[in-house]
């Protein structure tokens, strides 16, 4: 399946044309000329990449970004624009956009950014304490993973009986199944993907039991710079 994109941009002709570099090289893409039009249907639709205009008409390009942001807290964006705006781009990439592109640039320029921008796998994180599900979620949504959370054991199950995912962050202490009892199911229904284990208890037998079958044990709290090392460690999978 084709890659879906979304040009937001006021300059019609500029719009058209990167529309059709990348429908060249087989990617599937939309086109809006107003933060407005491109807020209505990002909430209809989903897309892969987002390239975005600082400067629209109506509500800027930063804004139509966090609005973006609010929908789908993963939304990849690019922001494009030919001005000296550092102030508005600043904002866009402090809040998680990918980067700029300084019109006028290349095609080569567009697809490379298109290549460069290959979300990094979907990442499924179980976890009952929102809080600590929350940080991880953001953490990996900024390096590039796309990210989904269950609450519960059984959560956990059925969501990846619907498959997709590259990767799984189980914490052990979780309502109505355990982290132990979802390994288990999902081995008996051969849905294992590369699990990386969360616990505060490293010491508990169930930590003893999977952690020479899983990817590695992460012990709360942890310096999230070793869930990022585990993650680019996983197999291509989770990186591609």
């Amino acid at each position: 399946m084709s890659r879906r994109i979304f040009i937001v941009d006021d300059d019609q002709d500029h719009a058209e044309s990167l529309a059709d570099i990348l429908e060249l090289r087989g990617y599937e893409v939309e086109v809006a000329f107003t933060g407005e039009d491109a807020i209505e249907r990002f909430r209809e639709a989903d897309f892969d990449l987002v390239f975005m205009d600082v400067k629209l008409p109506g509500k800027n390009g930063v804004e139509t970004f966090f609005a973006f942001r609010q929908l789908r807290p993963d939304a990849r964006v690019m922001m494009m624009t030919g001005f000296s705006v550092e102030q508005l781009v600043c904002q866009a990439v402090e809040g998680g956009a990918l980067g700029v592109l300084h019109k006028p640039f290349s095609g080569d320029d567009l697809l490379k950014a298109v290549e460069g921008a290959k979300p990094r796998g979907l990442v499924l994180v179980a976890d009952d304490d929102v809080l600590y599900a929350d940080s991880i979620t953001a953490l990996l949504t900024d390096a590039g993973y796309r990210v989904r959370t269950a609450r519960t054991g059984q959560e956990a199950i059925d969501m990846m009986q619907g498959g997709g995912f590259d990767c799984l962050l189980l914490d052990l202490k979780l309502p109505v199944l355990s982290g132990l009892e979802v390994y288990l199911a999902l081995r008996e229904q051969g849905r294992l993907v590369p699990t990386i284990l969360i616990t505060a208890h490293a010491a508990g037998p169930d930590a003893k039991e999977l952690c020479p079958l899983t990817q590695g044990l992460l012990v709360k709290p942890f310096d999230p710079g070793l869930l990022l090392e585990k993650m680019a460690a996983l197999p291509k999978a989770t990186a591609a």
